[in-house]
Order: C-alpha cells, then sequence, then structure tokens
C-alpha cells in the first residue's frame, strides 16, 4: 500500500476545485469530496496491484482519477474489468458506514445527506459511458470483446465524444453557470483530443508489447482467417485484445490452408521488415 500511495499525483485540476470549495466556505465538503476520490482511485490502484500491473503514476482529479499504467492492453479483459470496477464498488461500503455512523453524535443527518449526494455524484458521474470515465472504460472493454484493438478504440472515442457533446447540451441548459462542471467537460473534451492523437500510439505498443511478451497469458485462441495477398499489416490490424491468434491463410489454389501463428507474423512486422509482404509469403518454422 505504501508503494501505490508514494505514486499518487494530485492533478491541478483537484488544486482548483479544492480551492473554490474554500474560498466559498465549503471546507468540510471539500474534504469529504477528497476522501471519496481517494479511496474511490484506491480500489483501482489496489485491484491492479494485486494482479501485478505496472502501475507508473495515480493522479486524482475531481470526479475519480486515472491510474497511469504499462499493460498497453494486453492483460486479460477479466482482470482490467475487476480493476475497472473495483473503484465504483469502494462508494457501496462508504455509504454503508455512512449509515452505521448516524446513531453517533459527530455524524449528523446533515453530513449523511451530503455524505450520500457526493457519493451517489461521483459514482454515476463516474459510470457514465464516455472516456476516461470508468463507464468509458467499460465500453471500451465491451468493443474489445469483438473488434479488433485499433477499431475498438476508434469506435470507443467517437461514442464517446458524441456522448459528451450531448451531455455538454444538456448541462448548458441545466447548469449554465456551474464552474466546476465546466472545467471537467473541458478536462474530457481535451483527454478525447490527447486519445484520438495518440491511438495509433497505443497501438503500436500494443503490438510490440505482445512481441516482446515471453509467455501469453491467454488461454482463448481466435482464429483469423485471411486470403495469401493481405499484407502482414492488414492480418495484425485484425489482433483483438485478451486472446491470442492463429491466422489461417487461404488461396486460390487447391494446395491446403496453412496456419501461422501470431509470433510469426509479429517478427516478420518487427524484426524482418515485411509489413507490407504479403501473408501468403510468410514460411512458419
Amino acid at each position: 500500500m505504501g508503494s501505490l500511495v508514494k505514486k499518487i499525483k494530485i492533478n491541478p485540476l483537484f488544486w482548483f476545485v479544492i480551492g473554490i470549495g474554500i474560498i466559498t466556505g465549503y471546507f468540510r465538503e471539500v474534504i469529504m469530496v477528497f476522501s471519496i476520490v481517494f479511496i474511490h482511485e484506491m480500489g483501482h490502484s489496489v485491484a491492479a496491484h494485486y494482479f501485478k500491473w505496472r502501475i507508473r503514476k495515480i493522479e486524482l482529479l475531481p470526479f475519480g482519477g486515472v491510474a497511469e499504467v504499462e499493460e498497453y492492453g494486453n492483460r486479460p479483459l477479466k482482470e482490467e474489468f475487476i480493476v475497472i470496477i473495483a473503484g465504483p464498488l469502494q462508494h457501496i461500503w462508504l455509504i454503508s458506514i455512512s449509515f452505521f455512523l448516524l446513531p453517533f453524535d459527530f455524524w449528523t443527518s446533515t453530513d449523511h445527506k451530503l455524505f450520500l449526494t457526493h457519493n451517489l455524484m461521483i459514482l454515476l458521474f463516474n459510470l457514465l459511458p464516455i472516456w476516461p470515465l470508468d463507464g468509458g472504460k467499460l465500453m471500451y472493454l465491451l468493443f474489445s470483446k469483438r473488434l479488433p484493438f485499433l477499431q475498438s478504440i476508434t469506435t470507443t472515442l467517437k461514442i464517446s465524444l458524441f456522448l459528451l457533446f450531448l451531455f455538454t447540451v444538456i448541462s448548458l441548459y441545466f447548469f449554465p453557470f456551474h464552474l466546476n462542471l465546466w472545467v471537467v467537460l473541458l478536462f474530457l473534451l481535451f483527454s478525447h483530443y490527447s486519445e484520438w492523437k495518440q491511438r495509433s500510439y497505443a497501438y503500436m505498443r500494443f503490438l510490440m508489447e505482445r512481441h516482446n511478451q515471453k509467455q501469453n497469458p491467454f488461454i482463448q485462441t481466435i482464429p483469423i482467417v485471411v486470403p495469401d495477398k493481405s499484407t502482414v499489416q492488414d492480418v495484425i490490424k485484425r489482433f483483438q485484445r485478451g486472446v491470442k491468434h492463429k491466422v489461417i491463410v487461404k488461396n486460390q489454389s487447391y494446395e491446403p490452408m496453412r496456419v501461422i501463428s501470431e509470433k510469426i507474423i509479429l517478427q516478420a512486422f518487427f524484426e524482418q521488415n515485411k509489413a507490407s509482404v504479403p501473408i501468403g509469403r510468410i514460411l512458419p518454422p
């Protein structure tokens, strides 16, 4: 736990929201929000630490947090699902504790209602299907079950941006002067822009990490059937997260179809400079 605490960084946006709270006389609420966000993010981080993920940084934001890891989409999807929901699950016991403290004098009904409100707001906001909120990551995980890596992240960001636009329009109508909300919305918009620019980089890191893995952590094997004229780079664009692949190469002749492991194809791409070579010319050992 101590090693995780050392990796915690507080985003300037969080300090901005705290500063507004203090100036406007809501210091008690600020402490509540900070505690809730901290515990929410530690839920993610402890789960990631349990699975021995390489955690680079844990950044606290007003509505949750972001844990920067060095896994690049090459962990089992079940693990990632647990890490994602470990944050929202913390709100269950936090709310339960508030009910437990009600009989005590130091925890008033006003404190209880305020604590419940902040917990539910942070929980529900985080479950919105908008990147990089927990709901957005769950949506990305769902697409990753069915789509190749690059297509899943592109689809997630497009849908997420559309939903962010709708949420912004609704916020403009109901909360036109809510400064904190507009700061958070601007942060989400910047996150979309940044993630979109880096999607090709994320894709290459996904492939490199997969290529460098000494042991494949995935049990399920999904075949990919391609014509022999498809290039190596066309084939690897169909690689998915959470599974390993065998590539079945079909041709126009009556020769039996050949099977090539993903390891051989990744070697051709990274080590042999054969990205544009037809897959039919890649010979398995």
